[in-house]
C-alpha cells in the first residue's frame, strides 16, 4: 500500500491486486484526510475489502464449479434488469426466491436432478398448477445458465416432467366466454367505459396493458389497423415496452372492431367536452390519465360471477378472442401473429379444444343423416 497527497491535501491510499481472469495487476483507492496511523489503519482495511469484492464479483461472473442455486439467481436477476420489464422481473424475483426456498440457496448447481427437485416440490404438497408454473421457472433459469455459460449440462431438465393437473383440464372451458356470454357480460357491465374496453379486447386480443397504454395516433381507422409498441404495467403505474419482441405488432380491424374504434372515438371526444379535460389517450379516466386496471378487472369480475359464476378476469377476453376466431375457422398461426405471441401453450390448449369440440358437433349432425 502507498498514499499520494491530493492537491486539496487530503490523502489517497492505494493498492494494486492481481485480476483473478486476466492476470493483469489492477488498483484500488481510497482517499482520507490526513496520513495518519489510525488512517492508515482504516485505509488498508476499507482497500482489502475493496479487494475481495472486486475479486469476489469477478470469480462470481466466471464460475462454473461449485455454483451455488442462489449465486445463479443473482446472476439471472442483474441480466433481467436490463433484459425484461419491470413486472416481468418482479415477477421472476419472486418466483426464484421461491424456488431457493424449496430447493436450499446453498444447493449447488451441478449436482441438481431431476429427481431431488421433483422431491422437494412433492414435499410442499401445493397444487399441480402451482407446482407446474415453478417447474417452468428453474427451468427458464437453468435454461438461462446453460446460455450463458454459468451452468455445464441441463440435460436433466428433460426428465423434469410437469405434474398431472386435473383441474386444469377440467376448467379449461372456464377460461374463455362463449359467445352468449360474452354479448351477456356486455350488456351487464354498468360503467360505460369499462363495457367499451372490455369489448375491445375481446375483438382485438390485446392484453389489458396494452388497450389500456393506447394513443389516439396508434388506432389508425383509415387503414384499420392498432399498432401495439408499448403496454401499462398497473403494479408500478408506468408505461413500458411490450411483453416480448413479437409483441409489437399491428392489429388489422375486421368489420366490428372497426366500427367499434369508432365508437369509442366518438364516446371519448364526447366524454372530453362533457367534463373538461384532454387527452391523447385512446381510452383515458375523467382526468386524461391511463385508466385504473383494478377498477376495471373488479366490475369485470363481480359482474360475471353474478351473471353465470366464472371467476372472470381481464385476461379472460384475450382467450375470449383465441376461442371466437377458432370458431371462425380462422387458423392457429394467424391467431398467434394477432395476439403477439411467440408460442403460447394456452393459445394452442383452447385452440384445439375450440376446433374438437366443433369437430364433434360436426359429427354429431351428421350422425344421422341419410343419403339414401
Amino acid at each position: 500500500m502507498w498514499c499520494e497527497t491530493l492537491p486539496n491535501g487530503k490523502v489517497r491510499f492505494v493498492e494494486r491486486y492481481e485480476h483473478p481472469l486476466t492476470g493483469k495487476q489492477c488498483k484500488v483507492s481510497v482517499t482520507v484526510d490526513k496520513d495518519t496511523k489510525s488512517t492508515r489503519k482504516q485505509a488498508q482495511t476499507a482497500l482489502q475489502d475493496k479487494i475481495e469484492e472486486k475479486i469476489g464479483s469477478f470469480l462470481t461472473a466466471a464460475k462454473k464449479e461449485n455454483l451455488r442455486l442462489s449465486e445463479l439467481v443473482d446472476l439471472y436477476r442483474k441480466d433481467q434488469l436490463s433484459t425484461v420489464s419491470r413486472s416481468t422481473y418482479q415477477r421472476n424475483y419472486h418466483a426464484t426466491n421461491s424456488l431457493m426456498d424449496i430447493l436450499g440457496g446453498a444447493t449447488l448447481v451441478e449436482r441438481m436432478t431431476a429427481g431431488y427437485v421433483r422431491e422437494q416440490l412433492a414435499i410442499r404438497n401445493e397444487k399441480a398448477g402451482t407446482t407446474n408454473e415453478r417447474i417452468t421457472r428453474l427451468k427458464a433459469l437453468f435454461r438461462w445458465g446453460y446460455e450463458n455459460d454459468y451452468v455445464k449440462d441441463i440435460r436433466w431438465l428433460d426428465k423434469l416432467k410437469k405434474f398431472k393437473d386435473d383441474e386444469k383440464l377440467q376448467k379449461l372451458e372456464e377460461k374463455y366466454l362463449e359467445s352468449e356470454e360474452l354479448s351477456m357480460l356486455l350488456q351487464n357491465i354498468s360503467v360505460d367505459k369499462w363495457r367499451l374496453l372490455a369489448e375491445l379486447t375481446a375483438l382485438s386480443g390485446l392484453r389489458i396493458g396494452e388497450a389500456i397504454a393506447l394513443d389516439n395516433a396508434d388506432v389508425d381507422i383509415k387503414k384499420r389497423v392498432i399498432t401495439v409498441s408499448k403496454t401499462y404495467d398497473a403494479v408500478n403505474q408506468i408505461v413500458t415496452d411490450p411483453k416480448t419482441i413479437t409483441s409489437n405488432r399491428e392489429v388489422y380491424m375486421q368489420d366490428e372492431l372497426l366500427e367499434l374504434c369508432r365508437r369509442i372515438s366518438l364516446y371519448m371526444k364526447k366524454d372530453h367536452l362533457l367534463k373538461g379535460y384532454q387527452s391523447s389517450l385512446f381510452i383515458s379516466d375523467s382526468n386524461g390519465g391511463y385508466i385504473s386496471y383494478y377498477a376495471y378487472n373488479k366490475c369485470l369480475s363481480e359482474t360475471a360471477q353474478r351473471l353465470f359464476g366464472k371467476k372472470v378476469t381481464s385476461h379472460f377476453m384475450r382467450h375470449t378472442h383465441v376461442a371466437l376466431m377458432a370458431e371462425q375457422g380462422v387458423p392457429l398461426d394467424v391467431i398467434s401473429r394477432r395476439l403477439g405471441h411467440a408460442n403460447s401453450q394456452i393459445t394452442r390448449e383452447i385452440y384445439f379444444h375450440v376446433t374438437k369440440k366443433l369437430k364433434e358437433q360436426d359429427q354429431q349432425r351428421i350422425k344421422a343423416v341419410k343419403i339414401l
